[in-house]
């Protein structure tokens, strides 16, 4: 799944993301495949982009690694005249003629039939609202239990500078919808940090708290005794008070690659949550970090580059049988 973290500041935006590169097997079992996968391209001289999710989609009958959609895009003749808003627009509509996202959601409905059916429970109900599937069922012991199943999705967070100098960043979900994140013209949207990926470690750290936590019962209660808003406008009190706009450039680096480094650790040593275990240890391999400044444009600060590593070879030491 990875992780790409983006941190505005008034000296430039940074876009940093993890190298891991994880696949589905024919048994629809999650593997890491590389540890060597760039997640960060830059689109023109103002503005970059990071992307997580899904790594390869089908064309014509061979896997093509999303990477490639990107590239053919920034090649175009018109991306340089582009601002950050078009960017973020035309990434969204070229996957989303790209991924058939409709086919893996009816796969994904016959998994959960089978799935329950292995288990002994009985399907109840299924409703699909857009990319999302809500489902309940009975279990052995007659219970009824409800779940939520959706597609893997393809995610961007496009950042930068447009012709007049202004700053935004967007984040892009596919299937999902394309919103704003950071405006440089919107008072407290200025600066910040933002994620995509297996961002649940940092939201911990930063938020005070896991997106997930509205799926405990007594959050539930107390967002249909209140409103959703309310209560989210009272879990904020837990983020930390960072002051994103007196942060350096050099800060703001160190934040977005701790933030990567401390996913990929608290991932090593754990098996996703007690309510969720199991989860894909996405995050790992060597951290790419670039930052777009006014003056300077984007900038690599660093880049995993090809290398050849020589194996030696002791001639006088016994051979191992």
């Amino acid at each position: 799944m990875s992780l790409v973290i983006n941190t505005t500041t008034p000296e430039g935006l940074v876009l940093a993301a993890d190298s891991r590169q994880s696949y589905r097997n024919m048994k629809g079992m999650a593997r890491i495949g590389s540890e060597n996968a760039i997640k960060i391209f830059e689109i023109n001289r103002r503005i970059g982009v990071g992307i997580t999710g899904l790594a390869f989609l089908p064309e014509d009958g061979v896997q093509k690694n999303v990477s490639q959609y990107i590239e053919e895009f920034r090649r175009g003749s018109k991306v340089n005249n582009m601002g950050v808003k078009e960017v973020a627009r035309k990434l969204h509509h070229i996957f989303s003629q790209k991924y058939k996202w409709e086919a893996q959601l009816e796969q994904i409905k016959a998994n959960i039939q089978k799935d329950l059916n292995s288990k002994g429970c009985t399907l109840l109900q299924m409703e699909q609202e857009g990319a999302l599937l809500k489902f309940s069922f009975r279990t052995p012991h007659g219970t009824v239990e409800n779940g939520m199943a959706r597609p893997d999705p393809i995610e961007l967070l496009v950042a930068g500078y447009n012709p007049d100098g202004t700053h935004q960043v967007y984040s892009v979900t596919i299937p999902g919808p394309v919103q704003k994140l950071r405006d440089s013209k919107k008072p407290n949207m200025e600066y910040g940090s933002s994620w995509i990926g297996q961002g649940d470690v940092a939201a911990r750290i930063v938020l005070g708290f896991d997106g997930r936590i509205q799926n405990i019962e007594f959050v539930k209660e107390a967002i249909q005794k209140r409103n959703e808003q309310e209560i989210q406008n009272q879990l904020r009190g837990l983020e930390y008070a960072i002051q994103w706009g007196t942060m350096t450039l050099q800060d703001a680096i160190d934040f977005a690659t701790l933030m990567i480094q401390t996913t990929s650790a608290i991932q090593r040593f754990s098996d996703g949550i007690n309510s969720d275990p199991g989860d894909m240890p996405g995050v790992g391999g060597p951290i790419n970090v670039a930052v777009i400044t006014p003056d300077h444009g984007f900038v690599w600060v660093k880049k995993k580059k090809l290398h050849f590593e020589e194996c030696e070879v002791d001639l006088d030491s016994e051979p191992n049988l």
